[in-house]
């Protein structure tokens, strides 16, 4: 995704000139065009990353809009504080860009994994969390980020490649109907559940904003009727998308339902791999992800 994010800066930087652009010495072979386009309001911070959010948050309450850009846990975690106390406490319009969120980077191990940033920056002080999900999601996630006043933390992976049309970036989408369960699911990982042979019966929705106030009426409804309900997230489910969402149903259940509850539990086997491997072995893609599911519906 960091391609079409690369786009959407050289997009809206023409119409939106208090855009300025910080990166913690990252961007190699896709931020070339943005520094040429920002001139010097392209700032490379260096691996600094707390001074970094700080420096951002000043430019903010001087009146700019910063976008900090850096690997998915040196721009939220390594920064926590930072983020905590300059921008969200004050609510400054900072806009944190995490690349890699979940395991994004593979085998360079858990040092550049992050399967704890949705429930770290949800909980912050007027922080809105937005996950793409599809490569054209990045462009419209940017646009509404512009226009929000509020700290923000964008998590960009690898886009789903998905065959039909869905509607445009918004918090909740239904991107398939079904009968025999509903799935709930954040970012590109609904892909994996989207591909298998089971997926025909399920209806799926995609959650793309957080924090979440509420779920839809209609989703509740569906839940209500098959009363099967699969969450999946390239995340913990502790303070993930399971953990939101059980809480807010709570007060739409009619009566009790089955749950599958699919995250990221860290490495089972104590090894590291590509993305793929890391899902695979804690049941977000891959024959686990099959059986799982199959068993469950």
């Amino acid at each position: 995704m960091r391609v079409e994010f690369a786009q959407a800066m050289l997009k809206f930087f023409d119409t939106n000139p208090r855009m300025v652009f910080i990166t913690g010495d990252l961007g190699y072979m896709a931020l070339e065009q943005v520094q040429e386009k920002f001139g010097d309001k392209f700032i490379n911070a260096g691996v600094a990353e707390q001074n970094m959010v700080t420096v951002a948050a000043a430019m903010a309450y001087e009146g700019f809009i910063p976008w900090v850009y850096s690997i998915s846990p040196f721009v939220t975690l390594r920064p926590y504080e930072q983020i905590r106390n300059d921008a969200c406490l004050h609510d400054l319009p900072v806009k944190l860009i995490g690349n890699g969120g979940g395991y994004g980077y593979g085998i360079m191990g858990a040092t550049h994994h992050n399967i704890e940033d949705i429930g770290a920056m949800r909980i912050l002080p007027n922080m809105v969390v937005y996950i793409p999900f599809i490569a054209k999601d990045v462009e419209e996630a940017v646009q509404q980020m512009l226009a929000d006043p509020h700290p923000n933390y964008l998590r960009m992976n690898t886009a789903a490649k998905i065959k039909t049309e869905i509607a445009p970036f918004t918090q909740w989408r239904k991107i398939k109907e079904g009968n025999k369960g509903v799935v709930v699911g954040t970012g590109p990982v609904v892909e994996n559940i989207l591909n298998l042979d089971a997926a025909a019966d399920l209806e799926i929705w995609v959650v793309s904003i957080f924090p979440i106030q509420d779920i839809p009426e209609e989703l509740a409804a569906s839940i209500n009727d098959v009363k099967k309900l699969i969450i999946i997230e390239e995340h913990r489910g502790e303070g993930g998308l399971r953990e939101t969402i059980s809480y807010h149903l709570m007060n739409h259940l009619s009566s009790p339902i089955k749950i599958l509850s699919l995250s990221a539990n860290g490495y089972p086997s104590g090894k590291y791999g590509d993305q793929k491997f890391h899902q695979a072995e804690n049941d977000l893609g891959g024959d686990g992800l099959k059986k799982r599911v199959a068993e469950f519906i």
